[in-house]
């Protein structure tokens, strides 16, 4: 039977079983199975066995961790936990050159055999189901615009008496003048970045080779291109999925990205904004809801093609804002992005065409398939398990009180009269805030259990004694450059 699944080409064994996924080890020769898990702040983790190791008691029994090592996970008294792995996920990993099959895995407590509370690919399913059962709609879909930067070189370093970082790209706009023996010119001038040709765009074969990888792994591709900074900034599209299977295909996108870049001699980084004057890297996520093969967002005759429906969930979304940044823009460096003229979402209104709202509604096509809105303010470094779980949670909340979005703004919000601009509300300015934001709003996403209190004051503690706190903390050079002569 196993044998009709699969041929020699076959890399991603789709809707596996336990017994499919033994079977294929063996027919392939796969050496090792790795087993890969997301942390809450929403970095994959990992260990291996032997490929002969693997029987399909271990998809039903699990395999132990110390899960009082895993960043947000358990205290040190309790710290032993389970993987289970999702034979569902099993993929021929591209980037290793030892044969090995990647296996996504959930989290369980073995004491009470229940999934774990923090595990985030366990919300991200609950999501879906709650979905579901809400008899609202019976499937939602993702497609979130991931940006990154590729740099030739990256150097950082933090100590009591000092601290700096530097990075460098051949593409820099800072390096015309550099004696590159010879420098051929074709460095990107600051926010000119959007679709150069080559040679001014030098990483389009970098890209390319990338994509070869990630439909190696079963990650659809819709497009790629250079951006709008300098210094290597990009994007790759993937098309749209289901919102578990996207937050799956976002770990294997960032994954092949990294050992790409390694490979060949360069480093990405999804920070939002590595850069000082020039464009941050965002993550746009488009979603839509869907029953029985009808895209709920779609109506004619609505504003932008959208239903009153869209509307609602549009009005969820801009309510709870300020909370959700905290999932979706969880960074520190997050709200150096988020700030006035690099075409940052800061503006907590919705437009069919604006990009400086928050939520923007795409016009590429009249399709009714095609109708989405698109949340803007969202970066790379959040964990899109937590991130599309708290967006659709939010829009949820919004269709089923009816929340008005308010009135579209369609004008240049930069150029708007000072009494016009008092009324748009915009984006917190802090990682501290929209923190502080989550502790006071979060009802919504306790609906249906989706998220825990648990999960949420373990992600605000974390994020409070982890980062808010060690980056208030720091001085920081340019505060030499504007004190030290004081």
């Amino acid at each position: 039977m196993a044998k009709t699944k699969w041929n020699d080409a076959t890399t991603v064994l789709g809707e596996a079983s336990p017994r499919d996924v033994v079977a294929f080890c063996k027919a392939k020769k796969m050496e090792i199975i790795d087993f890969k898990f997301t942390d809450v702040p929403g970095t994959w983790q990992h260990f291996s066995i032997p490929a002969d190791e693997l029987g399909e008691d271990v998809f039903s029994e699990g395999l132990g961790f110390d899960g009082s090592s895993i960043r947000g996970f358990m205290e040190i008294h309790e710290s032993d936990m389970l993987l289970m792995p999702d034979p569902a996920t099993a993929v021929v990993d591209p980037c290793l050159e030892v044969p090995t099959l990647s296996i996504i895995c959930n989290i369980k407590d073995p004491i009470s055999g229940e999934s774990f509370s923090r595990d985030p690919r366990y919300v991200a399913q609950k999501a879906e189901k709650y979905l579901i059962k809400s008899g609202v709609a019976s499937q939602s879909f993702w497609g979130p615009e991931v940006e990154f930067y590729v740099f030739d070189d990256v150097r950082y370093s933090q100590s009591p008496n000092s601290g700096f970082y530097q990075v460098d790209s051949m593409e820099g706009s800072w390096n015309s003048g550099r004696d590159e023996q010879p420098n051929l010119g074709y460095k990107v001038r600051y926010k000119e970045g959007y679709f150069p040709v080559p040679p001014s765009d030098s990483l389009q074969d970098f890209r390319s080779r990338a994509i070869a990888k990630m439909k190696a792994a079963g990650l659809q591709i819709e497009v790629h291109h250079h951006e709008v900074g300098t210094a290597g900034q990009c994007e790759i599209d993937m098309r749209f999925k289901d919102l578990l299977r996207m937050a799956d295909q976002v770990q294997w996108y960032k994954y092949i990205l990294r050992n790409h870049a390694v490979e060949n001699g360069k480093t990405i980084t999804f920070m939002p904004k590595p850069l000082f004057q020039d464009n941050g890297s965002g993550m746009h996520v488009h979603q839509s809801l869907w029953k029985g093969g009808t895209n709920l967002f779609a109506k004619k005759e609505g504003y932008g093609g959208i239903s009153e429906m869209a509307q609602h969930y549009i009005g969820g979304i801009l309510k709870h804002a300020s909370a959700l940044l905290a999932f979706c823009a969880p960074t520190t460096n997050s709200y150096r992005r988020l700030v006035p003229g690099y075409e940052a979402p800061i503006n907590l209104v919705y437009s069919q065409r604006n990009r400086s709202a928050a939520i923007r509604i795409p016009m590429y096509s009249n399709s009714p398939k095609a109708k989405r809105i698109e949340c803007r303010f969202p970066d790379p470094a959040a964990n899109c398990y937590l991130a599309f779980s708290a967006m659709l949670m939010a829009g949820m909340d919004g269709i089923r009180n009816k929340l008005s979005p308010g009135a579209s703004l369609d004008k240049d919000i930069y150029h708007l009269s000072p009494t016009e601009a008092a009324k748009v509300r915009q984006v917190p300015g802090s990682l501290e805030q929209v923190l502080d934001a989550l502790e006071a709003d979060h009802k919504f996403l306790l609906e249906g259990g989706v998220f825990t209190k648990d999960l949420i004051d373990a992600y605000i503690s974390y994020k409070r004694e982890r980062e808010v706190d060690p980056v208030r903390l720091r001085p920081v050079p340019y505060e030499f450059h504007l004190y030290y002569d004081i």
